[in-house]
């Protein structure tokens, strides 16, 4: 480690910038900045700003996208193809995006670079639209201020899934040294990267537009706040709505696109803390509901005035209530496709399926990350066997149509506020729906507890609880029952002494099924230096669903603690 730290220092081109912050960092900031190589994993990179190879910088970011121009070489058609590239507001977006191309185009790729911040969304519709063989969105999606990432994306606008981000990662592995990579570009260099705006807005807009199911019902009865968070969803989202005729009032205070998100408590639409001032706002102007998107727009959260108070629904309870709506309305409408299908995960509730079931809808599991949804939607584009009709995850991410392969929280915006209307003139709240929900497939609670473990020591300790949980033999959480047990790294399920293999690519997850219908999962984050806790709990009611939940909660805290 002091070799690579040594390097640095000696390195005499370093960024003005870097070169300060290695100069005044300490002992254990140098550590953990050098210690390892920034991980590049299933969900591309994500870190802390800074100086060193375990952060993002113009060095880490280099590397990263010659090893993706390396990649995209073995394509005949890379170069003139070319690749779309989006950012957020974050810090140092503009400059990595900026910098990715500069890469790209030393290799003879061209690319197609977004003249300001753009959500993930439209970067995905842009590959499509454009006919590129690749995407590059730089964003770290609902982290804090001090993170930035960098993901990637296939000629599908999908994210690329594990075989193909193998390629990236070896490529990566094959290059030593960051501090080499030299971006100096010809004229003709820089004729390869094209500026874009206007001309993948305007369809994108008119392509969300037409995921409306009923664009002609009354709206003048309902008003919606909405926050972009400072971030990439600000103009988006406010056109898409008012061009359907939905009354929405900004809170302006968190529209300006800032790297500091200096108005929020949280940009992350999770949190409660990040809804604080919306709610506000929507109590002033007596608002059905508010809409919080997050800084890169691929996630959507939502509150509802249901007697009253403004109640925060989860990215289960949402994407139940939006499956709802959606296919009673394809239902009733008439436009139900032959072999419907929807896509979920295996962290993702129940209560989906059970809603999607009913309306005669087939549900498929992927493993956590949009980017397997993607490729589910291609893959059967390409055999016709079953047809696409939604996408979710518990984590805030919907897709209605698969003009975009990734999550999309601005048609999940014009649907979401659709649907709050729909029902507003029907005498209900969506909280009367969810409940009615529970009334018919039982009361379900959903949770996540994620514990933070940063550093090197976090990240062993993390390792040490999978192992606790894969090769412990458990056979209840708080007097429940384990009959089933799904190892994903190993793809073993395990029932009534028998095993059995897995369908799915090797991922670290371990899933337990409880006898009463409920069950819990354990998996570490691919962003963030934390290992996360699911638990899907079922009921009669709340007051069992709640009791339920906190004892198998405390015990199953016992392993770990």
């Amino acid at each position: 480690m002091n070799n690579k730290i040594n390097h640095w220092k000696n390195f005499k081109a370093l960024d003005p910038t870097l070169k300060v912050l290695l100069e005044k960092a300490s002992d254990a900031e140098l550590q953990d900045a050098f210690y390892t190589d920034l991980e590049f994993g299933t969900a591309g990179m994500r870190g802390l700003l800074g100086v060193g190879p375990n952060r993002l910088n113009i060095y880490t970011i280099r590397k990263a996208n010659l090893a993706f121009a390396r990649y995209l070489l073995q394509y005949p058609l890379a170069q003139l193809r070319g690749v779309a590239i989006a950012y957020d507001n974050r810090h140092m977006s503009k400059e990595f995006a900026l910098e990715s191309a500069k890469v790209l185009a030393m290799h003879g790729i061209k690319s197609y670079v977004f003249s300001s911040l753009r959500p993930t969304p439209e970067l995905s519709y842009a590959v499509r639209y454009l006919n590129c063989e690749g995407g590059i969105v730089i964003t770290a999606s609902h982290n804090p201020k001090e993170y930035n990432g960098y993901k990637i994306y296939d000629d599908k606008g999908c994210q690329l899934v594990p075989h193909l981000i193998d390629q990236v990662i070896k490529e990566i592995k094959a290059i030593d040294d960051e501090l080499s990579i030299v971006v100096e570009l010809s004229s003709k260099q820089q004729q390869l990267i094209h500026i874009i705006d206007k001309e993948v807005d305007e369809p994108y807009l008119e392509a969300v537009l037409g995921c409306q199911l009923r664009p002609n019902q009354d709206k003048l009865k309902v008003s919606l706040v909405f926050t972009p968070q400072h971030g990439t969803a600000n103009i988006l989202v406010r056109e898409s709505l008012a061009k359907a005729g939905y009354y929405v009032i900004p809170l302006l205070s968190q529209c300006d696109p800032d790297p500091d998100f200096s108005n929020t408590k949280s940009p992350n639409p999770e949190e409660k803390i990040a809804y604080e001032g919306a709610i506000e706002l929507a109590k002033q102007v007596k608002a059905d509901g508010v809409l919080s998107t997050d800084p890169d727009a691929d996630r959507l959260g939502v509150a509802v005035l249901h007697n009253g108070e403004y109640i925060l629904l989860t990215g289960n309870q949402t994407g139940s209530i939006l499956i709802d709506y959606l296919f009673s309305s394809r239902r009733e409408i008439g436009n139900m496709p032959d072999h419907p299908v929807m896509f979920n995960t295996v962290v993702t509730s129940d209560l989906g399926q059970k809603v999607a079931s009913f309306y005669g809808v087939e549900t498929e599991k992927t493993l956590t990350g949009f980017k397997f949804i993607g490729d589910k939607i291609a893959q059967y584009e390409i055999n016709h066997l079953k047809n696409f009709v939604f996408g979710y995850e518990e984590s805030y991410g919907y897709l209605f149509e698969p003009f975009v392969r990734d999550k999309d929280a601005i048609q999940a915006c014009l649907l979401l506020a659709e649907a709050i209307t729909y029902h507003k003139n029907h005498g209900k709240t969506l909280v009367d729906v969810l409940n009615g929900l529970y009334e018919k497939f039982g009361t379900h609670h959903e949770d996540q507890v994620s514990l933070t473990l940063k550093g090197e020591d976090g990240a062993a300790r993390i390792k040490t609880i999978l192992t606790h949980f894969r090769t412990e033999k458990i056979h209840d959480f708080a007097g429940y029952k384990i009959i089933v047990k799904e190892d994903y790294m190993t793809s073993l399920r395990e029932e009534n002494g028998q095993s059995s293999v897995l369908d799915f690519p090797k991922s670290d997850v371990i899933k337990y099924f409880l006898e009463d219908g409920s069950w819990v999962a354990i998996r570490p984050s691919g962003t963030e230096p934390k290992c996360k806790f699911y638990f899907c709990i079922v009921a009669k009611d709340q007051v069992s669903v709640q009791s339920k939940f906190k004892a198998i909660k405390e015990d199953l805290q016992k392993h770990y603690q």
